[in-house]
């Protein structure tokens, strides 16, 4: 059997470099710095989710969630650590409103936990009036400071009684509850939230959830059976929600609802080999279109998938995407989420070291020179962002796009890193690859969201790694948040709406960029 998903995400650990192109080297066409500004209603975001930051998680009737299970199981989480608190944030949401407005943030991406609204995961075993209550007052709070609300609805913190009664996402019997808990919070929230996200990164829900077991639920499942069963039914779940929305909602609450989706680019080791181009091809077909394709492209899965469902029927009941469904899911999004942070070289694997796995038919490799992070996976190289977007614009109907994550771990290291300059030369080089791609490639970019707002639970790292931009003292039972370096310079682009030209760019820009690039004399290259 192939371990398709298993892999999808663990893939980018490979670190082998040698590449024919040299990827690492200094392309000035490529890498110079554009200064310019964003298109005027630019949406500047920072974002976070509920497991990660919320904290009380078992308060004024909040349920249990599969996170909570996991984290609580021995050896699941680094250093045993768990999201019981996390930032406290059910108790400090003012003071990171107050945090927010000092930054100058319009906008705010979080999740809603569905197990504090419902308990029990449905509407008939309960309603928790607290937990309505909690997302009254933040979205209230947002608002009255001049932030628009990003609601998603699901960032993986699944109710630990639907996992129980059904198994999780493996059963399409989760299509209809997910559908009646979004319909609620369209119904309670849409007269403030305009904009929705029904799942993040539903590719790693699936991947690391039911495939190997590396995160909640912890479901291991090396046929891929799982993982694709997983991805059937919140295709399914995303496609119905929002066509509720289209219908119900849409002409009282005229809001917009997406998805978000993780994607790597992945570039040939060697441009002008077609084995290479080809194995870029199927790797960001097992990566990026699993979802991308369905929902944006014609409504059905790419061929990787599709040939791995067909091998997997001969021998195991799996579900197939009908025409009906497709005509459902396809274009069922009115913008493209885009969570993005690092990039991989592809190459072709020899025929005599092959088995009949897809996955070993190529290999991902990096190049040497690239900054690494504290994450394993993560590595900077921005020029791959604006060559992802220039994709979807050739390959998804130009939508509009909304980069909806984008940063950089550092570790849990004393004393704090709270100047954080990695993570400020990540974003200049990222957020001008957006520009690049605006003003140059007519890429419908609408919104870039840095992750994260601050540090906080990551997952089966724990506290080990720290992608924030205000540092979180996770030893001090307040919770005090500190702002980074990162937080200032990322204020100074939202003031500035970019990086405006000439004169009128700021110190901190030419000063970051020298740093960026190594050099202190950049005024001529600005």
């Amino acid at each position: 059997m192939e371990m398709l998903f298993f892999w999808a995400f663990s893939i980018v650990l490979t670190t082998a470099c040698c590449a024919v192109y040299d990827y690492g080297a200094y392309d000035p066409t490529r890498d110079d710095f554009r200064p310019g500004t964003f298109p005027d209603g630019f949406i500047w975001s920072t974002a976070t989710a509920s497991y990660q930051i919320e904290g009380a998680w078992n308060v004024d009737g909040k349920g249990e969630s599969i996170w909570d299970r996991f984290s609580h199981t021995p050896g699941k989480v680094d250093r045993g650590d768990t999201g019981d608190v996390a930032c406290d944030s059910y108790n400090k949401y003012r003071e990171d409103v107050q945090l927010m407005k000092n930054m100058g943030l319009k906008h705010y991406r979080f999740s809603l936990s569905w197990p504090r609204i419902f308990p029990n995961g449905t509407k008939e075993d309960g309603v928790s009036q607290d937990g309505v209550n909690y997302y009254n007052r933040l979205i209230d709070e947002l608002i009255a400071n001049g932030i628009a609300p990003m609601v998603t609805l699901y960032h993986w913190d699944l109710p630990q009684a639907l996992q129980e009664k059904y198994g999780g996402w493996v059963n399409e019997a989760l299509v209809g509850h997910y559908h009646n808990y979004a319909t609620f919070a369209f119904q309670t929230f849409g007269d403030r939230v305009k904009y929705w996200i029904t799942f993040n990164e539903p590719m790693i829900v699936c991947s690391l959830g039911y495939a190997s077991g590396e995160h909640a639920p912890g479901i291991q499942d090396s046929s891929s059976v799982s993982s694709l069963r997983c991805g059937h039914t919140l295709l399914k779940a995303h496609a119905r929600a929002w066509h509720t929305y289209n219908t119900t909602f849409r002409q009282l609450q005229r809001g917009k609802v997406g998805i978000s989706l993780s994607l790597l680019w992945a570039e040939p080791r060697d441009p002008d080999l077609p084995a290479d181009v080809q194995a870029a091809n199927r790797a960001m077909q097992m990566i990026n279109e699993w979802f991308a394709r369905p929902i944006f492209g014609d409504g059905d899965y790419p061929n990787v998938i599709e040939d791995t469902v067909q091998k997997l029927k001969l021998s195991m009941e799996l579900p197939e995407l009908s025409d009906e469904d497709k005509s459902l899911i396809r274009g069922s999004a009115d913008f493209f989420g885009v969570n993005h942070y690092s990039t991989r070289i592809a190459a072709d694997k020899p025929s005599h070291i092959q088995t009949q796995s897809v996955l070993e038919s190529f290999e991902m490799t990096t190049a040497p020179e690239w900054p690494r992070g504290q994450s394993d996976w993560l590595f900077a190289v921005p020029w791959g962002l604006r060559r992802l977007l220039r994709y979807i614009k050739e390959h998804y109907g130009d939508p509009d796009v909304y980069i909806t994550e984008n940063g950089w771990s550092d570790g849990d290291v004393q004393p704090p890193i709270l100047e954080d300059t990695d993570r400020v030369c990540y974003y200049m080089t990222y957020i001008d690859e957006v520009l690049k791609a605006i003003e140059e490639d007519q890429v419908k970019v609408r919104a870039y969201t840095a992750w994260s707002f601050m540090d906080n639970f990551e997952w089966a790292r724990g506290y080990t790694e720290r992608f924030g931009l205000h540092y979180v003292n996770f030893t001090d039972p307040s919770r005090p948040r500190t702002p980074k370096q990162s937080a200032k310079f990322y204020s100074d682009i939202i003031a500035n709406n970019g990086f405006p030209e000439g004169a009128e760019i700021t110190k901190m820009v030419q000063d970051m960029w020298g740093k960026c690039r190594g050099s202190d004399t950049v005024k001529e290259e600005l």
